[in-house]
């Protein structure tokens, strides 16, 4: 009698269990519930003071992202499982959240010190510009003007500028790389011919202030989706591909400028292997 109630009880229950009983939140794209991304927090740098830093080089870099191992930055060009590409991050945090603030990198595109923010719509009219296009009408023929939007989205972003400082501090005896800056660069084309002119700057943003936004923005791993690395962590490990396209001179002035092709690239493998040498002369074997 007892298993027949027991029975019916259960009957009942599963008959009372329909889908529209089932929370959205209790659905999840995978077998846990993600945690340790949310509650990571940005690993501050050791104190540094004036006095221990005994030797400095300024270094611009260039990173492509057409080098696979800056892959895990370019994609997804559109968000999926939780994943957004470098500039989907700062655009969200420049333009929606406003946590993130960007700086005009001026007339010329060569202003890297951070002297004017742009304000969250200055960005927009950059990231959104309008533009007139001509289409035609089916029965009279007569062309009409019509604005449409130009958005620059993740795919256009194929480049990146990094202001870095290298130092020897000797207080804890090390040799460190702090990045400055990014700048997000898109490619300037011919009107006419569509042929690619050279690199535009879209704006700067100071790192230091944004490194607790990479440092939830989580990035594809390669080896094991159970590793949940950031933005901050790519940074941080060195794990992306550059080259060097200028270093603090007299003259103030890119490897471009007296540099090409694959001189260019020499110069920039000496000033590499210059830092090197430092941080090894600086210890006796």
């Amino acid at each position: 009698m007892k298993k027949l109630l027991g029975l019916i009880v259960l009957a009942g229950i599963i008959a009372c269990i329909t889908p529209d009983t089932v929370k959205a939140q209790d659905v999840l794209d995978g077998i846990y519930q993600p945690e340790h991304t949310e509650s990571r927090r940005v690993i501050p740098y050791a104190h540094l003071r004036e006095a221990d830093v005994m030797w400095l080089k300024r270094v611009w870099r260039r990173i492509d992202m057409q080098e696979k191992i800056n892959h895990p930055m370019y994609y997804p060009e559109t968000p999926v499982q939780g994943r957004k590409s470098l500039f989907d991050v700062i655009k969200e945090g420049i333009v929606e959240d406003g946590s993130i603030t960007a700086y005009d990198p001026g007339p010329l595109g060569d202003d890297d010190m951070f002297t004017k923010s742009f304000t969250r719509e200055e960005v927009k009219n950059i990231l959104y510009a309008t533009d007139t296009a001509w289409s035609e009408d089916i029965e009279t023929g007569e062309y009409t003007p019509q604005l449409v939007t130009i958005e620059t989205k993740s795919a256009d972003v194929k480049w990146y500028d990094i202001k870095e400082e290298w130092f020897f501090d000797r207080q804890r005896s090390v040799m460190e790389v702090r990045i400055i800056g990014i700048c997000p660069l898109t490619a300037k084309t011919d009107e006419l011919t569509g042929e690619f002119r050279g690199y535009k700057p879209l704006f700067w943003i100071y790192f230091p202030a944004v490194r607790h936004v990479f440092v939830k923005a989580e990035v594809f791993n390669r080896t094991n989706d159970t590793e949940r690395r950031t933005y901050e962590d790519l940074f941080w490990k060195r794990q992306f591909g550059s080259y060097i396209t200028k270093e603090s001179n007299v003259y103030d002035r890119g490897i471009e400028e007296y540099k090409t092709g694959l001189d260019a690239l020499l110069e920039a493998e000496q000033i590499k292997e210059k830092i090197f040498q430092m941080e090894h002369d600086l210890w006796s074997f």
